[in-house]
């Protein structure tokens, strides 16, 4: 059997049958696959939780009423972030297309307290990530589990976090066609 991989910066569409909560119509933006396992980021799950409220210490993210999206089922005390201002939030890791994860948290700050309520457009946090151990991804996606997309970079600031997922299948083609339109259970037709 072929083994499927996904690189840095690609997506994974949850197929439509796929109903655990965690993960249901979920797009995944993919930071590692490798033997040893698989590491992504929910990016079309905002919650209710905002940067003021996990960063109550710091100064400048105290001061930040953004939206942080869950990222994922684990590592629920890791905030990240992923953003397209390399000049302005330096030292994160380019994962595709001038899409980069991490960087200099004070610069991230001063970002934040400079743009205000336009900062989302270039900067998506997170809490929490979708992690897979060794072969387990590998399997899902063996099974249908995860459609594999290629990243359209305005996809992981766009606020209609809810429209999304029909968008990432959608740039699928022909080969998931309709899938879009299908409930997670048949039965809730």
């Amino acid at each position: 059997m072929k083994t499927l991989r996904t690189v840095p910066g690609s997506l994974l569409a949850a197929a439509p049958d796929l109903r655990d909560p965690n993960f249901m119509h979920s797009v995944v933006l993919m930071v590692a696959h490798g033997d040893d396992g698989a590491h992504g980021l929910v990016i079309n799950r905002p919650s209710p939780i905002t940067l003021d409220k996990l960063a109550p210490a710091h100064a400048l993210l105290a001061r930040q009423r953004q939206v942080v999206h869950a990222g994922g089922p684990v590592g629920l005390d890791t905030l990240q972030f992923v953003h397209r201002v390399p000049t302005r939030i330096p030292g994160g890791l380019e994962l595709e297309s001038g899409l980069h994860l991490g960087g200099d948290v004070d610069e991230l700050a001063r970002f934040l307290d400079e743009r205000g309520e336009a900062a989302p457009a270039d900067v998506r946090l997170l809490l929490g990530y979708a992690g897979w151990g060794a072969g387990q991804l590998d399997d899902e996606l063996a099974g249908g589990s995860w459609l594999p997309a290629n990243l359209d970079p305005d996809w992981v600031f766009d606020p209609d976090t809810q429209g999304l997922w029909r968008r990432v299948v959608r740039s699928l083609g022909r080969a998931a066609a309709g899938l879009e339109d299908l409930p997670p259970d048949v039965s809730w037709n």
